[in-house]
């Protein structure tokens, strides 16, 4: 039971971080734009408008996707519950797993936006 309390803390995790960081990216990003900190591509730096939509963008799409994450994946341990450390440990690895797949594939959307929005130089679309 400890092992498989540890892992549901553990698959926990990166939910609980889209729903924070999201909500720092969305409520209060980076001023300026940095090499260190935030959502950092090719478009979402090109100009103080990229780099402020890209972090809303984000933000929203991570707090959002969050908390789908969040009970889904305590959803998902609950079948594995008393069952030996191997099977949980798979699991839980596994699950993790779609998890970052999930997080990084949130890249895809945010991108389509930005370009949606904006053309290759930063230019707002609709200010054309």
């Amino acid at each position: 039971m400890g092992f498989w309390v540890f892992m549901l803390l553990s698959n926990l995790l990166i939910p609980f971080l889209m729903i924070v960081i999201g909500r720092w990216m969305w409520k209060s990003p980076p001023k300026n734009i940095n090499d260190l900190l935030g959502y950092r591509t090719t478009m979402s730096r090109k100009n103080q408008d990229t780099w402020k939509f890209a972090h809303d963008y984000c933000g929203r799409l991570w707090w959002k996707v969050g908390w789908i994450l969040f009970p889904i994946s305590v959803v998902l341990m609950l079948p594995v519950l008393g069952k030996t450390t191997d099977t949980i440990g798979g699991w839980g690895g596994a699950l993790c797993l779609i998890q970052c797949i999930v997080l990084i594939g949130c890249i895809f959307p945010v991108e389509r936006a930005l370009k949606k929005t904006f053309d290759n130089n930063g230019n707002r679309r609709d200010a054309l």
